[in-house]
């Protein structure tokens, strides 16, 4: 059934038809009755993607991860998706993989699809391919960055004060008399590193010195990753009193390697991960972490793309601050 057929039987013009589906004034009371009847005894749906042809919107946003195995990232896509679609929007969500080429090739893919909007979900996503292929490819469409930022007059930032939440463990593990701690990375992206400043600066401001500054990274960003990391930590150094770990994921495998080697957790070892996972709920014990307060990231980001989308694209760059919750592994 088209728009011609409604037409058709209700014995009007088709431009009659479309100004009663998009609520148009200027139609007769019983016309208009007389449409929506037959509208609805046909169960019409506009064709979404004809409509955007006329009034020359797609109402897309392209939502993309670097790697959509990532439940911390892609839990805040399903976020930023709810919130815009009851915006009226529909979303693509996209993984770009870790190239940098593959990630600008997908920011050329977003213009190909004619998206009015852009998420990109976390920190990897600051490279200057990405924002090279911004400035070519989408530089009057608003783009939002989750947990980063690029020096656009388009993009905007939703970023979190990891690096002082990571000081803060640091003071957590102190005001329990715990001083030989080590710090575990799961990746490489600038919020990463921005975790492993902030962990560094922890540790310097209680006066540890340089070679007590024990950095390790883990060969996967999984549970074994954390297994191994953690077992080579305490080969390494038995008398370890804590370990602060950059997500949670890793850190569960830390507590799982720590009762293996028979380990008190908190008693001898406090151990701290990130992101308020539902994997430091389930862990036992259950999980320190440090909150990066994933549900205002994503509705802080999808606020800041609706403006663009309905208003003036512009830059802006909001701040969020991190919280410990603590739990029973400090």
């Amino acid at each position: 059934m088209t728009i011609y057929d409604i037409a058709r039987e209700a014995g009007v013009a088709a431009s009659t038809v479309s100004r009663v589906i998009n609520n148009k004034p200027g139609i007769k009371a019983e016309t208009r009755r007389k449409v929506q009847n037959l509208l609805k005894k046909y169960n019409y749906t506009p064709n979404a993607a004809a409509r955007g042809l006329v009034m020359q919107s797609s109402r897309l946003v392209g939502i993309l991860i670097v790697d959509i195995r990532v439940t911390h990232h892609t839990n805040s896509a399903f976020l930023i998706e709810k919130e815009l679609t009851k915006r009226g929007y529909c979303c693509i969500i996209m993984g770009t993989g870790a190239e940098d080429e593959q990630k600008a090739r997908y920011i050329e893919i977003l213009e190909q699809r004619r998206v009015e909007g852009v998420i990109l979900m976390g920190s990897m996503f600051m490279t200057e391919k990405v924002k090279e292929s911004i400035k070519r490819h989408l530089p009057e469409v608003p783009v939002v960055i989750v947990n980063g930022y690029l020096d656009l007059p388009n993009v905007s930032g939703v970023i979190v004060d990891e690096d002082s939440g990571m000081e803060q463990c640091v003071d957590l593990l102190w005001s329990k008399n715990k001083r030989k701690i080590a710090f575990v990375l799961d990746s490489s992206s600038p919020s990463n590193y921005k975790k492993r400043q902030g962990y560094c600066d922890g540790m310097r401001k209680h006066g540890a010195p340089e070679d007590a500054l024990w950095l390790y990274e883990s060969e996967e960003s999984s549970l074994q990753g954390g297994y191994d990391t953690t077992m080579r930590i305490i080969r390494e150094h038995p008398d370890v009193e804590g370990i602060i770990y950059s997500i949670d994921l890793i850190a569960v495998g830390g507590v799982h390697a720590a009762q293996d080697m028979g380990y008190q957790v908190p008693e001898q070892l406090g151990l701290i991960g990130v992101n308020n996972s539902i994997y430091g709920e389930i862990c036992k014990p259950k999980l320190t972490t440090l909150d990066n307060k994933l549900h205002e990231l994503s509705e802080s980001a999808a606020g800041i793309l609706w403006e663009g989308l309905e208003g003036t694209v512009k830059s802006k760059k909001m701040m969020l601050f991190s919280k410990i919750i603590e739990r029973e592994s400090t």
